[in-house]
């Protein structure tokens, strides 16, 4: 009986003094930390959406996307033009030609390389070791037969587009096509190489349209002063 009660004693005194044993706080992340985890959350869902979208539609998708990002390219190539040039010499954006690099990317670039890269890896199907002949044979093509073809048409499509006559196109043609390939050389051969070797077939086009933005920034800077020096 005694135990018993000693028991029951002895027990009581252990939830009392559990009662009054110091609560440690929860810590909670920091702001910072919780801001970063929510924008990397939201990086995800964005990019889960639009691999979803591009298996979906991947003409459109890969369209728009170009669209966007040729005319971002072009907006941003102007504010830098601006920002060497004197206040008083500053022009303001010109959204038509914003317009015109979206358009060409939505109705031309895009969709010219989405067949082509399908046509390319039917006939030359990828590797899964990007180095290999068949990957320099893809790039030898692509850079040395297909972008020669490519930017005569760009430069035909966007002086159309500014309402240029065949004879001025070709004029533009004669003065800058050899500079303009041998800058593209420069950057995409490389660009290329890293394209057939290592991404995935569908996003290759999402892959050459991030590369075109510094690109289209050259491209508008190098036909627009070609412009200028002919008005002047």
């Amino acid at each position: 009986m005694k135990t018993a009660r000693s028991i029951l004693i002895l027990a009581s005194l252990v939830s009392t003094a559990g009662a009054f044993a110091p609560v440690r706080p929860v810590r909670s992340s920091p702001p910072h930390q919780l801001q970063a985890a929510e924008f990397a959350d939201s990086i995800s869902g964005a990019w889960t959406a639009y691999n979803e979208a591009l298996d979906a539609s991947p003409l459109l998708v890969k369209s728009l996307t170009a669209g966007v990002i040729l005319g971002a390219a072009d907006f941003s190539g102007q504010k830098f033009e601006a920002a060497q040039k004197p206040d008083e010499e500053a022009k303001d954006i010109d959204i038509g030609r914003v317009a015109r690099f979206a358009f060409f990317g939505l109705v031309l670039q895009a969709p010219w390389n989405h067949f082509y890269y399908q046509l390319l890896d039917g006939a030359l199907p990828p590797t899964a070791d990007p180095f290999t002949a068949t990957t320099g044979i893809k790039v030898f093509i692509d850079q040395f037969v297909q972008a020669p073809i490519f930017t005569a048409l760009i430069f035909f499509f966007l002086g159309t587009l500014e309402g240029k006559s065949p004879e001025e196109v070709k004029k533009q043609l004669d003065s800058d096509y050899k500079d303009t390939m041998l800058a593209n050389w420069k950057l995409w051969v490389p660009a290329t190489m890293v394209n057939l070797g290592f991404c995935p077939p569908a996003l290759r086009v999402l892959f050459l349209n991030c590369v075109f933005y510094f690109w289209s920034i050259f491209l508008s800077l190098k036909l627009n002063s070609s412009d200028d020096e002919i008005e002047s």
